[in-house]
């Protein structure tokens, strides 16, 4: 069995699968982790997601509840409510497309519970042989030169910033969630510079992945917003009143 953890699952616009990602995530989480809790939250959708989402929370497998953002305020919004939200000493965010399988949580919630690390998060980038239905090639070489460009322009060492399936040692990592000010893509990089900035122990983590269709990520549009913000963060660095109360670990 695993230690009790809080899922966080963002989700807009996904009354299609999101009912059977709920079900399921519910399923994995009396099986190995009975103590666990549920967290989704609606970020503004104007689909049924809200009322499916709500009929399957109704089973009492797992304390499990719905926040509402009204109106849509950005996957990053959505994931730091949530975190923030959370009851456990762990919190997990992954997306409703489950493109990194249930199965593969034990991989980032034991490092940290284990205390060896305060974020762990799962990477494609590492070992692409875990790949199994890859994306179009233009959406995976772009990602591929976007990584690049984030390490150039942050100085994060890491190869996969973008996966979202992330671990969270929340009582260090509550003061970064509530310094992040970034609420769309971008919103990883951000947590991972500002953690990374705080000392904090980060391993990146090569995990099973799956792409699936209904990306919510525009191309070219949201490619070139988060490659803004990121040289953004490098350029102006951690403002210094979102940073009070955010402590070097290891100094």
């Amino acid at each position: 069995m695993l230690p009790p953890f809080s899922v966080v699952i963002p989700c807009f616009n996904e009354a299609a699968r999101i009912g059977e990602t709920l079900r399921l995530t519910l399923d994995y989480l009396a099986t190995n982790a009975l103590e666990s809790e549920l967290i989704v939250v609606n970020d503004g959708s104007t689909d049924e997601t809200g009322t499916n989402a709500r009929g399957v929370l109704r089973q009492p497998k797992i304390k499990a509840r719905l926040l509402e953002n009204f109106p849509n305020r950005g996957k990053g919004a959505a994931v730091c409510k949530g975190l923030l939200a959370a009851q456990k000493p762990i919190g997990l965010f992954f997306d409703a497309d489950l493109s990194t399988p249930l199965e593969e949580i034990p991989k980032v919630i034991e490092p940290v519970a284990k205390g060896d690390v305060d974020i762990a998060f799962g990477s494609r980038a590492l070992n692409r042989s875990l790949i199994g239905i890859r994306q179009p090639w233009r959406r995976e070489y772009a990602g591929r030169i976007f990584n690049l460009l984030v390490r150039v322009a942050t100085g994060l060492p890491f190869w996969d910033t973008q996966c979202g399936f992330k671990a969270f040692r929340l009582d260090v990592c509550r003061p970064i969630l509530e310094a992040a000010h970034l609420n769309g893509f971008a919103f990883d990089v951000e947590l991972l510079y500002l953690a990374r900035r705080a000392g904090l122990r980060l391993r990146e983590i090569p995990v099973r992945w799956n792409h699936t269709e209904g990306s919510k990520v525009r191309f070219f549009h949201d490619g070139l917003r988060m490659l803004r913000e990121v040289i953004a963060l490098r350029a102006e660095g951690p403002h210094p009143e979102r940073m009070r109360g955010i402590s070097r670990r290891h100094e």
